[in-house]
């Protein structure tokens, strides 16, 4: 039996592989369209302005993003059945080969000769390609990754996350918004920093730290630039 709160699920590459996407994609948005804003902030106090750059940033960021996200898992897909479709004329070809090969697989890792042979041959009689695929490959046939999903997940995140900086900046007093904007950013990309070190099993200060340094400095950069072009023009 598994212990509490072990995960035992033929998905959970799947899954892992839309929330990778969509937690890039919202701290994509959050950071970009920040930048974006609080640039344009610098030069100018209109409204309309910064409204405007932040609706462009958003829109076309989140078209580039699940662009982005859409052709890079659907070259992973397509190699990954590539190499599905060899292991099948492998298989269909020579089995005995294919059969001493996957055994001396699990032999490496420590199995008997003879038992790394039984498990092979009863692998093979259950799913013969599931058990090659999984061992040669490192792949699943039944969970390949997918393109569509992971470019809406990318889509979605990375418009909701560009939502925040366009509304902190745009709708307090123009006083406000600079410093509105900027703690609204600091504060989701700490939550970004803390979801993206959970995934990936990774210390969650230093994510966070990361996160919020390199925003705030992207912020810092565009102000400067902003103020910078908005004496000049």
């Amino acid at each position: 039996m598994s212990h509490a709160g072990e995960a035992h699920h033929g998905d959970v590459g799947e899954r892992l592989n839309w929330l990778r996407a969509g937690v890039l994609g919202a701290n994509d948005g959050i950071v970009s369209v920040a930048g974006l804003v609080v640039g344009v902030a610098g030069a100018t106090s209109s409204r309309t302005a910064i409204v405007v750059a932040g609706v462009a940033g958003l829109v076309s960021g989140a078209f580039s993003m699940a662009g982005g996200e859409y052709v890079s898992v659907s070259t992973q897909r397509d190699t990954e059945r590539a190499l599905l479709d060899r292991e099948r004329r492998e298989l269909a070809e020579m089995p005995e080969a294919e059969l001493e090969e996957l055994a001396d697989l699990y032999g490496a890792k420590g199995i008997s000769p003879d038992l790394a042979r039984r498990v092979a041959e009863e692998l093979t009689a259950h799913d013969q390609l599931g058990a090659h695929a999984e061992a040669e490959l490192g792949i699943d046939p039944d969970a390949l990754t997918s393109p569509w999903q992971a470019a809406a997940a990318s889509f979605l995140a990375f418009v909701l996350g560009a939502a925040l900086p366009l509304v902190a900046i745009t709708v307090p007093a123009a006083p406000w918004r600079l410093a509105a904007c900027v703690a609204a950013v600091v504060v989701a990309l700490a939550v970004t920093g803390v979801v993206s070190a959970r995934l990936g099993g990774a210390r969650v200060p230093w994510a966070v730290a990361r996160n919020v340094g390199l925003g705030t400095l992207a912020m810092a950069v565009t102000y400067a630039i902003g103020s910078l072009v908005g004496t000049q023009v």
